[in-house]
């Protein structure tokens, strides 16, 4: 294929690059000519399959563990030593897990507390541990990958859609605190067809596709497609969140 330049002599950082959202936008970055670092937690032999096939040369696969600053701290020097930058960061790791909205003693304090260490601790502690690299290069891009769940409150459960509202809130407000030299974007999607969320197969899918706008439920292309359009097209935009869901919040 041939490498597009939008991004060229840039470094992308996609933690949780080895899922499907964040490996499909790694391959979106690399694409536009950017160097890709794809960030997993424990899965290296498939990190080292998504940095093969991306399109380029000079792309890295390594290890962090987002509820570990001192892991995210390490990971930061090591893209500086191997690459000399980073431009941009995008916080595509988390995880959920279905609770009915009504069964509160299902949502425990010890699961509360591991929801907001993962989806929402962790990713800030990657911007603090990112931040220099960010400032250093100019024009730095933090993309935070949000949910529909944090503007209707309809998700896997009360706690994950709480923690996006408060992602949407963190990018809100650091939008103000690093401008100019970074701009922080969040990315919204709505229904996307991963294994994301535990127990939601084709079948679940193939039921929820009828009930959205757009007739289908999004792809990982859908969403990498948005968060690389905030390095390449919405340059003059800081703490928006661009929702790709085919209309399933309206």
């Amino acid at each position: 294929m041939t490498l597009g330049t939008a991004l060229k002599d840039k470094v992308a950082v996609v933690l949780g690059g080895s899922g499907g959202i964040g490996a499909a936008t790694a391959y979106q970055f690399a694409a536009e000519g950017a160097t890709v670092v794809v960030v997993y937690r424990s899965d290296k032999a498939a990190a080292d399959v998504i940095v093969a096939s991306l399109p380029g040369a000079g792309h890295l696969a390594a290890a962090a563990t987002v509820e570990d600053t001192a892991s995210l701290t390490a990971l930061a020097a090591h893209v500086e030593e191997r690459l000399g930058r980073a431009d941009i960061l995008v916080n595509s790791a988390g995880f959920t897990k279905p609770v009915p909205a009504g069964d509160l003693d299902a949502l425990d304090d010890a699961f509360i507390d591991r929801m907001f260490q993962v989806n929402w601790r962790g990713q800030f502690a990657a911007i603090r541990a990112f931040r220099r690299l960010l400032e250093a290069g100019g024009g730095g891009l933090i993309v935070n990958v949000s949910s529909i769940a944090a503007l209707n409150g309809v998700g896997s459960n009360l706690a994950y859609a709480a923690v996006k509202a408060g992602m949407d809130t963190l990018t809100k407000s650091l939008a103000r605190a690093l401008a100019p030299e970074i701009r922080v974007m969040s990315v919204s999607p709505g229904v996307v067809d991963t294994d994301f969320v535990p127990g939601r197969g084709a079948e679940q899918l193939a039921k929820i596709a009828p009930t959205i706008p757009l007739k289908r439920v999004a792809t990982p292309d859908d969403v990498g497609r948005a968060i690389v359009a905030c390095a390449t097209h919405l340059t003059y935009s800081t703490g928006s969140l661009i929702i790709v869901d085919g209309g399933r919040a309206l």
